[in-house]
């Protein structure tokens, strides 16, 4: 019999609303599949003790005819990036091992006011640093399609729990593809907003590049959980007032999907900047040729992001300056190398180096707007590699040829995030090792209700083709022995 935590978030909330699904039954039926795989993949790092209790109340709600909120009785789990009051938040650091938070983050109160149970912390990196899911509090979280790999990072954990089922929705952050790439290799939807639609109460300095987003296992569940983060709040200086009331926004928690005749799309394999394994192209070329008869207009065109590269490499480094001078002043034993290694940069940055990638930035991002006026997506892959070993960090070659950097194999989002344009990541089946494949849907600045339009009618008419399906995890194989 299907279990509950199988079905849609959006077919939850209906349930529960229609009163045939109790939230605590939902619990429980989450609960004996985190008891199931969990304890194979590390996914989610600590359970709130007082979930049940929260179930209950949200039951009595329900049953007392109360005004439900977007989320009602669902439960959640929350990036352990994130301030959870009363629920121990790590940051993947020996730093904040045993911390508990007093407050909640903002994008979490705006879940919890939405009616949503935060039920559980995803592991992630120590602060989010490098695409992996690893850290020395909780170990690694390893891959639903083969344990051994690696999820990537740094929403692993969201993304792993999403894919299993073991919660209907999660948070996830994104700076360089922190959100995209685990949800590529998870076979889960994603969404990297514009930066200032969810609105962020922690942010240690006036950046583009980090913001948080919804993630789940189909698109118009990531709508609903982003209908419930979308504000404007003054707190972030990145905010806007009334973005909420735009044409076509009312619906955005249930959008309709998108006419793809009527859309004009550009298709690149690899951004003009990415180094891209021969074999994911290849997958993704046997994609665009499949979805090219779809759209209205199509076009082989790649995006003019050549230098993104040095500037992302600056930026990034400026940002962990920012957020860790006193990490690295007061427990620099304690920190992990990606964290040491990527604040020493910081340090070696002159101040021309950094005006020089602030205005090369700014160049950028303007001739990418002059791009994407000529189209209403950009389609390209989501990872340069396939799900590698968990026990390496990141790869050093990509077909012999060897990486710059460490973050070098996550060229293909980071250059995207310099842009300041959303990013929807939806899975389409598995690369030639077997493995999910996704693909990057690129919108129009603020333009989140289209984007998730067009993705919701992609993701139909991909359900059509059984190679081009959301993959599944083979949930036998991932439960551990008596």
């Amino acid at each position: 019999m299907t279990e509950a935590c199988d079905l849609a978030a959006l077919e939850l909330r209906r349930l529960i609303g229609a009163r045939r699904l109790s939230p605590v039954e939902l619990l429980a039926s989450c609960r004996r599949r985190i008891d199931q795989v969990n304890p194979t993949l590390t996914a989610l790092v600590t359970w709130e003790e007082r979930a049940t209790a929260l179930a209950r109340a949200a039951e009595q709600a329900v049953m007392a005819g109360e005004p439900l909120g977007l989320l009602h009785g669902l439960p959640l789990g929350i990036k352990d990036l994130n301030e959870t009051v009363g629920l121990r938040t790590t940051h993947g650091s020996l730093i904040y091992q045993d911390h508990v938070p007093a407050a909640d983050d903002m994008v979490v109160a705006r879940m919890r006011a939405a009616g949503g149970l935060v039920v559980a912390k995803t592991n992630t990196p120590e602060f989010g640093a490098g695409a992996n899911t690893t850290n020395k509090v909780f170990g690694a979280t390893g891959n639903p399609f083969d344990p051994s790999l690696t999820c990537a990072g740094s929403s692993g954990g969201s993304a792993v729990a999403l894919a299993t089922s073991m919660l209907p929705l999660c948070n996830g952050s994104d700076l360089g593809g922190s959100l995209r790439t685990p949800a590529a290799f998870c076979g889960v939807v994603g969404l990297r907003p514009t930066p200032g639609r969810v609105p962020a109460d922690r942010t240690t300095h006036y950046g583009h590049l980090s913001v948080e987003g919804p993630m789940a296992r189909s698109v118009g569940d990531v709508a609903l959980l982003f209908a419930a983060q979308v504000a404007a709040d003054q707190r972030d200086p990145l905010s806007l007032p009334d973005r909420g009331r735009r044409k076509g926004e009312k619906g955005l928690a249930n959008p309709r999907p998108a006419d793809l005749s009527a859309l004009r799309v550009a298709f690149s394999e690899d951004l003009g900047a990415a180094p891209v394994a021969e074999a994911l192209r290849q997958s993704f070329r046997a994609r665009r040729d499949r979805l090219a008869p779809l759209f209205g207009q199509v076009e082989e065109r790649d995006p003019p992001l050549g230098d993104a590269t040095p500037i992302f490499e600056v930026l990034r480094a400026v940002g962990f300056v920012a957020a860790h001078r006193e990490h690295y002043a007061r427990h620099r034993d304690l920190l992990g190398p990606n964290v040491v290694a990527n604040f020493e940069a910081g340090l070696r940055l002159g101040v021309e180096q950094v005006a020089a990638a602030q205005v090369a930035n700014a160049a950028l991002y303007r001739r990418f707007l002059d791009y994407m006026a000529d189209f209403d997506l950009l389609i390209c892959p989501v990872a340069s590699v396939s799900p590698f070993d968990k026990t390496r960090l990141f790869p050093t070659e990509i077909d012999g040829k060897p990486l710059d950097t460490y973050i070098s194999w996550i060229a293909i989002t980071y250059a995207l995030t310099l842009t300041g344009h959303p990013v929807l990541v939806i899975p389409c089946g598995l690369d030639p090792a077997g493995l999910p494949f996704g693909l990057q849907l690129v919108g129009k600045r603020w333009g989140e209700a289209e984007l998730l339009a067009a993705g919701l009618a992609l993701e139909t008419a991909l359900a059509d083709f059984a190679d081009c399906r959301r993959p599944l995890p083979d949930l036998a194989s991932l439960t551990l022995s008596p």
